[in-house]
Formats: C-alpha cells, sequence, structure tokens
C-alpha cells in the first residue's frame, strides 16, 4: 500500500496522474491529506474514486490509540499506533505562545542513553516521513474541537531524529508545502545526543530548525558513564560543530541538562559547564531527571537544581530550568509505550 503522507503536493500529483486520475485531484487530495482525512471523508471525490484509492493507498497511516491528559497542566500524552501495529508517543504542550507537540522520529532507539526508557528495548525501526507528518495531523485532528492546531513541534520523543537522517529531513520539507500545514520551520526544534558529522549536514540543508543537544555533562568522563555515543565524538568535536551551525544559521543551540544526583548536578559541574559554553550563542535547559524504574540513575532536590543555575547565570549563561509537564501520565519519551508493551506480555 502506498503511504500518501509522505509525498509532497508535486510528487502526490504524479502519482495522482498514474492512477488516471487528472492532475487538479492531487492537490485536492493533498489538501484533505494535511487535515487529516481517510478517503472516504474526501467529499469532493466520487464515491468510486475514493474506493480505488483505498484500495491502493494509505491516507493516514497513524492513530491514536490512547490518550492520557494531566489534570495538572493540560498535558496530554498520546500513543500511536502505526500501520504495522508497533507503537509511538507524542505529548502535547499548551503554552502561552501556542500549542507544542513532541513527537518521535524511530520505534525506539539504539543510542543507549541511561537515563532514557525510549532505548531499553534498542530500535525497532525507522519512522517514515509520512509516520512523523502523521503524528502531528492526528494531534491537530484531537485539538479541532478547541478550534487550535499545533504550532511548535519538538523532534525529542522516541528515537534519535539524526539516526534517520533522510527520512527526517523530507519531514521537515513536507512542512513548508504551500497546500499542507505550513507550519514554520523555526517553530521546529531538533534534539540529537550528538552524531556530529550528521550535524554538520543538518547546518547545510537550509532548514532554520532549533538545534537541541543531549548534553547532561560537562566531561567526556562523566559523559561516557550514561550515554555511549560519548565514546565516538567528545564533548569538543560536538561544540565545534554546534558554533559551526550557528554560523551557518543564525540560529542559538539549545543544550539539555538532565540533573542527577552524585553524577553531574555539583556546583563545580555547574562551573565546568559554564566554562566550555562561555562565548557561544547558546542556552541551557536545566531537567530534573526523569526518574525511569529500570535504571539506577538518582533524582535531584529543587535546591540542587536552584543552586546549579545560579552558578551558571552568575558566570553569564543563559539557562532556564524546564519547566516540568506530564510527570502524573508517564511525560517521558518511552514511559507510557513500555507501560502498554509490558501489559500485554
Amino acid at each position: 500500500m502506498t503511504e500518501l503522507t509522505g509525498m509532497n503536493c508535486a510528487e502526490l500529483t504524479e502519482w495522482v496522474k498514474a492512477q488516471g486520475y487528472p492532475a487538479f485531484r492531487g492537490k485536492q487530495i493533498f489538501r484533505w491529506i494535511h487535515q487529516g482525512a481517510e478517503f472516504g471523508e474526501m467529499t469532493n471525490l466520487s464515491k468510486e474514486m475514493r474506493a480505488k484509492l483505498e484500495s491502493v493507498a494509505v491516507a493516514q497511516p497513524v492513530h491514536i490509540r490512547l490518550k492520557k491528559e494531566s489534570p495538572l497542566d493540560g498535558t496530554v500524552k498520546l500513543l500511536y499506533e502505526l500501520q504495522d501495529g508497533n507503537c509511538v508517543e507524542g505529548v502535547v504542550m499548551r503554552y502561552k505562545y501556542g500549542v507544542s507537540l513532541c513527537i518521535s522520529t524511530q520505534v525506539g532507539c539504539r543510542m543507549g542513553c541511561r537515563f532514557c526508557a525510549s532505548t531499553l528495548e534498542g530500535r525497532v525501526r525507522n519512522l517514515t516521513a509520512g509516520e512523523m507528518l502523521g503524528e502531528i495531523l492526528c494531534a491537530n485532528r484531537f485539538l479541532a474541537d478547541e478550534d487550535i492546531r499545533i504550532s511548535h513541534v519538538v523532534l525529542m520523543g522516541s528515537g534519535e531524529p539524526l539516526d534517520n537522517y533522510d527520512e527526517v529531513i523530507r519531514f521537515l520539507r513536507l512542512l513548508k508545502e504551500e497546500e499542507g500545514i505550513r507550519l514554520s520551520i523555526r517553530n521546529v526544534s531538533l534534539s540529537t545526543c550528538g552524531i556530529v558529522p550528521k550535524i554538520y549536514d543538518l547546518a547545510e540543508e537550509g532548514l532554520p530548525v532549533t538545534l537541541c543537544i543531549s548534553l547532561h555533562a560537562p566531561t567526556d568522563e562523566i559523559r561516557r558513564e550514561t550515554m555511549p555515543i560519548a565514546y565516538t565524538w567528545s564533548i569538543s568535536e560536538i561544540l565545534e560543530a554546534c558554533r559551526n551551525y550557528i554560523r551557518k544559521t543564525g540560529r542559538r543551540v539549545i543544550f539539555e541538562y538532565a540533573l542527577s544526583d552524585g553524577l553531574n548536578a555539583e556546583e563545580e559541574h555547574a562551573k565546568q559547564l559554564a566554562g566550555l559554553l562561555r562565548g557561544m550563542q547558546c542556552h541551557v535547559n536545566l531537567i530534573p531527571l526523569n526518574v525511569v524504574k529500570e535504571r539506577e540513575l538518582k533524582g535531584i532536590s529543587e535546591e540542587k537544581v536552584q543552586r546549579f543555575l545560579k552558578v551558571l547565570q552568575e558566570n553569564h549563561i543563559s539557562a532556564t530550568r524546564r519547566r516540568e509537564m506530564g510527570d502524573d501520565i508517564e511525560g517521558a519519551c518511552g514511559q507510557l509505550r513500555r507501560s502498554i508493551i509490558n501489559a500485554e506480555v
């Protein structure tokens, strides 16, 4: 079955023509798909055409299997089911500036970071560009009753985006399609654990996404304790790739730093981090660790979070403590999917 969500408007038009239909039908179908519609809802197509299309193609490759909404902050955790039965997660977060959706880019992950539930079973497969777009289309339909749409997208769910580079780039270009959802690339953040060659490639794409680096340590020695990728690329190599990204795009880089008591959260670590980042166009996002029960890493007190933050700010590093959202609904990536998998075993 042909997945239509992964096609741009020109490609879909050519595909429609190959099915024996006039070119203008391609734009009609493209618009419907980007509204999250199934073939049966495409009312300006004949019943016969809809039936034929349904027999050879998939309009929406992603569907919501489960929703969990936080009564505390309105955050909604979505468990998406894919055509092959695999599941991935998304998180809808409401802010003053709009509604943000955290999406997944892979089923599972092979990076092996010790603080993440997504990687516990490794990578099952990559998501297609159409499936990533499908996560947004599902969320938009879910929000339709409130007359709101997703305005910001964060590639920070299950998976390492730069480990699925070609499909992620195709997905980003689909966001810009004139007849599609037309979401600004500047409203997209991409989080990576630091695949250095792909950071350089991304800088050449002409796609000014906000690059977020999962750093989580001020030294290579500490980073190797939680992130296997640190054995491949050093912090200095990652920072040089980030400086190149800043030069090429004019965008500041966000450094994500998950604080774990007894590992990376002392004042000395904050001073080391400040020394690394001084003079760079960047921001540090401090994250109190989401404890994963299968891991042995420790959480941290709010007092220590604030002390770490104060040291960074005193050293003239732009930094904030990330607002915690969805803790009561297994908001961290991989937790909801894993709980469902375990329940079905």
